[in-house]
């Protein structure tokens, strides 16, 4: 990656850092050129899914949509640099600015306004520069790609949740409902993934638009299901109604539609959509060992149960739909927990005149990092009211090259044992500081320590606290 800031902008940066992981396996590093320069590099494996992202950013600029510009690309298509969007995504801010009862308070719903306002010029005018020769897996969302989506669900999801099935009763609905999806037009570009962590809202308050390397040729319908249906999310049912209306009236300026059988195949489509989310919490939930997935299990089985009430399947298929009302309305699925299965980090900082601090968990592991080698604050006069977590003592620490060394070496050794406790599914795991006093050295490590961890590995529970602060 280094080379390749070299050969755009002349220099080697100053400064990159390793972004958390995503669904995906592609790896984001923010990369500092300069005071005034910054932008993301992207190293993926997959060479075809690099060159549909590479095209369609280009393809899509062209056409004048708020997407990120691809600086340069590496000869093997690994890697390549692009521009970096400074922002919230859509779906933190609406974490953000909940009302009470769940919903998004006015500002966000104006934001998903704006959004959607750009989602028809995308599948329209987009599609008008897009190379779909270009497009991965497939070139179009038809038969196979739907049934690809279905049996995804079947046994990613399906299967590993235990639930029990007819295999043969679920695959003739599975087909006939391949079948009515397929009439739809379905000459647009499909997003794909058109989803409220894909959307970031940038600091001038415009929505851009991420990750959209699995678009290809596909109908109109799956994409505002995508946003409406997105299980984290929540939208109540009524912000929902309200923002389909008004896609539909943005559509409308672009192409004309029998409004009718277009409410009639969204809701189709927003049936898949959720078996297609349901299989991938699935898989990256209990095959990949990423529970933050799985939280994503109980809002998508209310959003079944509320299609399932609301708007039924269109068209007969008897076995899916008492089957789906079945699992939406399982005890165990509405009420799952990835924080059942997950690891949980204990952090802590201590004084060693008071002893190491118990392990409650019985395990008897875990780390004890000593910082007494460290410069320490506590010796002068102006720092003793402090702790670290203190501004004072941040900007100490700052100038001491032996603490930054000290944290980056015990969080690459904390991190070796977080991934492989990650992947043998083990629960637990504690990283304890110690100090003379427990004030000022050990607290500012376990405050980084947890920050590293957070950041890093969101999957992850991380409980700090500082025992001799707490008492």
């Amino acid at each position: 990656m280094e080379a390749l800031c070299v050969k755009h902008f002349g220099t080697q940066p100053i400064h990159i850092e390793k972004l958390p992981l995503s669904g995906s396996s592609r790896e984001y590093y923010k990369v500092v050129i300069d005071d005034n320069t910054t932008i993301i590099g992207t190293h993926g494996y997959e060479v075809r899914e690099n060159k549909a992202f590479i095209s369609f950013a280009n393809s899509l600029s062209d056409a004048q949509l708020p997407v990120p510009k691809v600086l340069e690309v590496a000869d093997d298509y690994k890697w390549y640099l692009q521009t970096y969007i400074e922002g919230d995504t859509l779906f933190d801010i609406l974490e953000k600015h909940r009302l009470s009862d769940g919903s998004p308070d006015n500002s966000t719903v104006a934001l998903y306004k704006n959004v959607i306002k750009q989602l028809p010029k995308f599948q329209v005018l987009g599609a008008q520069h897009i190379d779909f020769s270009k497009c991965y897996p497939r070139e179009r969302f038809d038969y196979q790609s739907i049934m690809w989506d279905l049996n995804y669900f079947k046994y990613y999801f399906l299967k590993t949740t235990h639930t029990v099935f007819d295999e043969q009763l679920l695959e003739n609905d599975f087909v006939a409902l391949c079948e009515y999806l397929c009439s739809a037009p379905s000459d647009y570009f499909m997003y794909r993934d058109f989803q409220s962590r894909n959307i970031i809202i940038g600091s001038d308050g415009e929505p851009y638009f991420v990750d959209f390397q699995g678009g290809r040729y596909g109908a109109l319908q799956y994409d505002i299901a995508s946003l409406l249906y997105d299980g984290k999310a929540a939208i109540t049912p009524e912000i929902r109604i309200e923002l389909l209306d008004y896609y539909i009236a943005e559509l409308k300026k672009y192409v004309d539609i029998d409004e009718q059988k277009f409410r009639e195949m969204f809701a189709a489509f927003a049936y898949v959509r959720i078996m297609q989310a349901c299989g991938s919490y699935g898989y990256r939930g209990f095959l990949e060992n990423k529970p933050h997935f799985l939280n994503s299990i109980p809002p998508a089985m209310r959003n079944l149960a509320y299609l399932l009430d609301n708007h039924p399947l269109p068209i007969k298929l008897p076995y899916l739909e008492n089957y789906l009302r079945s699992i939406s309305s399982n005890e165990e699925l509405l009420n799952y927990s990835a924080a059942k299965n997950a690891l949980t980090v204990t952090v802590m900082s201590f004084s060693y005149r008071k002893g190491i601090p118990y392990d409650p968990t019985g395990n008897g592991g875990g780390f004890v990092f000593d910082c007494r080698a460290i410069h320490n604050p506590g010796r002068y006069e102006k720092y003793t009211k402090f702790t670290g977590k203190d501004a004072e003592v941040i900007d100490f620490f700052a100038k001491e090259p032996e603490m930054a060394e000290f944290v980056q070496l015990t969080q690459r050794i904390v991190e070796i044992s977080v991934k492989k406790y990650l992947k043998r599914g083990f629960k637990s795991l504690s990283v304890l500081f110690g100090c003379t006093g427990g004030q000022h050295r050990s607290v500012f490590c376990a405050e980084r320590m947890a920050e590293f961890l957070r950041k890093n590995y969101p999957q992850v529970i991380v409980n700090l606290s500082h025992r001799e602060q707490d008492r």
